[in-house]
């Protein structure tokens, strides 16, 4: 049963932090789809080496820097994981949906079910999206009172002017909602295409903030999430890991 070597491949910014006395058995889940279960059956027949030596206790600990192998080949920690994917269309930014697939089944890394999406794109909707393990980063980018703006590029049905940048400045009135919209930043490029930077993540806000003035969206791109750029080199449904500096960004 071969499995991929992940070290460095998995985490190539020296982020990833290996922890010393790792439970043996903790440490063969984490880095394979193996169960717990699963992961003492492979201890038992003596499927696993540390440092070219059989283990069978799941209680022995793992050292920094020691070579575990199952099966002859080598296994190592995933560790905390950042990614940025260009989302095509008839895509979710959820798990289960019985119509469009996952994102998540467009990036192809070890223990897949182990990453989240932080914050969510509808499924006509293109562009950026960042999938991490990393709870606390997602919920900056997330949490209206981190007011982390997202930039959109809007194709529009009708023609805007000029006074909706101050319009949309002031906030705008969305149906079924108590009190205005965050001021937005709009910048018109053509008369029915516009740039529209947000710091709210209300739902289908940007096509309602339009509809809210009598307009309509007939296409939405997402460019960036704070000062994450979208990497020009992605294709849709392409994706990479994140740079040290994006990271430490948000």
């Amino acid at each position: 049963m071969p499995f991929e070597v992940v070290g460095l491949i998995i985490w190539q910014f020296s982020l990833l932090k290996l922890s010393i006395n790792v439970r043996l058995d903790k440490f063969i889940c984490e880095s394979t789809p193996l169960t717990r279960s699963l992961a003492k059956k492979a201890l038992h027949r003596g499927d696993i080496t540390c440092d070219g030596i059989v283990v069978k206790d799941s209680g022995f600990k793992v050292a920094e820097g020691m070579r575990v192998c199952l099966e002859g080949e080598p296994i190592a920690l995933v560790g905390v994981r950042y990614l940025m994917l260009n989302k095509p269309v008839d895509t979710i930014c959820s798990t289960i949906d019985e119509t469009y697939p996952s994102v998540l089944s467009l990036v192809d890394v070890p223990k897949p079910e182990t990453l989240h999406i932080a914050g969510r794109l509808d499924a006509d909707t293109t562009g950026l999206v960042l999938i991490t393990t990393d709870g606390q980063w997602s919920h900056k980018i997330t949490s209206p009172k981190k007011e982390c703006g997202k930039r959109y590029l809007v194709q529009l049905a009708e023609p805007v002017d000029a006074g909706l940048i101050a319009v949309f400045a002031a906030g705008v009135e969305l149906r079924g909602e108590d009190g205005l919209t965050k001021p937005a930043l709009l910048e018109i490029i053509e008369p029915q295409l516009v740039r529209l930077t947000i710091t709210e993540g209300k739902y289908h806000q940007v096509k309602r903030m339009f509809a809210a003035v009598g307009n309509h969206v007939q296409g939405l791109h997402r460019e960036s999430v704070g000062q994450i750029e979208l990497d020009p080199a992605l294709a849709l449904g392409e994706w990479r890991y994140l740079t040290a500096e994006e990271i430490a960004s948000v």
